[in-house]
Formats: C-alpha cells, sequence, structure tokens
C-alpha cells in the first residue's frame, strides 16, 4: 500500500494506536489467589485493523466492568502485533468474560483476521500484573496456540517475538 492511501492509513493507525492501561476494576477483593490471562494477536492484513481495534477496545472496556476483573492492559507492538493481560480475581470470572459479549463476538472472527494467535493464563499470589516481558516468558514456555485459518510461519513453529515496549 503506497502513495497517499497509504500515507494516509499510517497517520490512521497512529491516531488509533493505544498502549492503554485499564486499571482496578470495580469488583476486588485482596484475598484471592489471581488468574493472569495474556493473549497475543497479530493481524494478518491492513484491511482487518480498523475492525480489529474496534473489537480490542470494546472487548477491554467489556472486561474492566467484568465481575471479577481486577486489571485490564492492551499493548500496540510492531507488525500489526497486540498483547492483552488481564488480572481475575478466579477462573470462573476469567471464563465469563470470555464467553461473553464483545470478546466473544470478536473471537468468532480473529480465527479469518489474525495469522498468528497465543494465549497463555497462570495463577499468582499476588494481583500484581505482570511486565510485559515476563508475560512474553510465560507465554513462551507455558502458552499455546490458538487456531487461525492463515496461519503464518512463526505461528507454525510457535515463535513469539517479545514486545517491542
Amino acid at each position: 500500500m503506497g502513495g497517499y492511501i497509504g500515507a494516509a492509513f499510517n497517520w490512521l493507525l497512529l491516531r488509533l494506536s493505544f498502549r492503554i492501561k485499564i486499571k482496578r476494576g470495580p469488583y476486588r477483593d485482596s484475598r484471592f489467589m489471581a488468574i493472569v490471562s495474556i493473549t497475543r494477536l497479530r493481524v494478518r492484513s491492513w484491511q482487518y485493523l480498523v475492525p480489529f481495534l474496534f473489537y480490542a477496545l470494546r472487548s477491554a472496556l467489556q472486561a474492566k466492568y467484568s465481575q471479577g476483573n481486577v486489571a485490564t492492559s492492551l499493548l500496540r507492538d510492531s507488525d500489526s502485533t497486540f498483547w492483552t493481560r488481564t488480572v481475575w480475581t478466579t477462573e470462573s470470572a476469567m471464563k465469563d468474560f470470555m464467553l461473553a459479549g464483545a470478546h466473544r463476538q470478536a473471537m468468532r472472527k480473529l480465527l479469518e483476521w489474525c495469522d498468528e494467535a497465543s494465549l497463555v493464563h497462570w495463577e499468582q499470589q499476588d494481583e500484581r500484573e505482570p511486565n510485559w516481558s515476563e508475560a512474553h516468558q510465560k507465554l513462551q514456555e507455558q502458552g499455546r496456540r490458538s487456531k487461525v485459518n492463515h496461519p503464518s510461519p512463526a505461528h507454525e513453529s510457535f515463535q513469539i517475538r517479545p514486545p517491542s515496549c
């Protein structure tokens, strides 16, 4: 994509790019084993970026106000790659969020929109959000690939670049 359209699209991406940190959902209880969930998604074509961002922001807001959410963070990485980091009070709260609303709608579309998708979740003693390097390390060591219809070679071999933050 070149010329005026390419420049306009790059400008739009810069305006829509995000490093959002939505801290502390309204349903916080300090006596729990926190569940941390990390996802990494790479959008395979520029034509899917705007709808992807629309669903990503809707899903982040849904997470923020979901029962059991402690923290929600999004990271726009290089090469049309996006990370999410959420912390939950229980695994059931995380699953309730995952299977409802905007997130459920987005999951169906990601099969076609993404050529790389991976996730990991784990339990930890505190509600601390892991930094993105720790999230990458856990994803590499304990994570799994999600199904995508057009997997990249990196997806097939489960090669995950660290986030560039």
